[in-house]
């Protein structure tokens, strides 16, 4: 009984946000999306959503989300295997980018980086893909 109570007021104070993927040159595949913490950042995110790849802006949105501290990482999933491919090296081959335009230096930027925080019901963050 106190499960599906802790889990009514959570998805009462439930928020979406609008991840507006910029930078896609073509309409092959699908823009994908996860919405990381701390602990998940760079794993298996437990939040995400995709959409089909179109130039300029793909819209991707994700609902359900607890208010928190956040990173989004977004990627062009241009052969739809579900997955960010990477060269013999580890390096994508496909675009990608982070929350907050965060980039590391020698390898993927750190969540401090990338994090944000969401409070409002409906939050919007813009990703430009490299």
């Amino acid at each position: 009984m106190l499960a599906s109570s802790v889990g009514a007021a959570s998805l009462a104070s439930a928020a979406s946000i609008e991840v507006r993927v910029q930078g896609i040159t073509s309409t092959k595949g699908t823009v994908r999306v996860a919405i990381c913490d701390k602990a998940t950042f760079l794993k298996d995110c437990p939040y995400a959503a995709s959409a089909a790849a179109r130039v300029g802006e793909t819209v991707v949105t994700v609902d359900d989300l607890p208010p928190g501290t956040w990173a989004v990482l977004s990627f062009q999933d241009e052969n739809d295997n579900g997955k960010l491919d990477r060269n013999a090296l580890g390096i994508p081959k496909e675009r990608y980018a982070f929350s907050r335009d965060a980039r590391g230096r020698f390898g993927p930027p750190s969540f401090e980086d990338a994090a944000f925080v969401l409070r409002d019901e409906k939050a919007v963050s813009y990703i430009k893909l490299r």
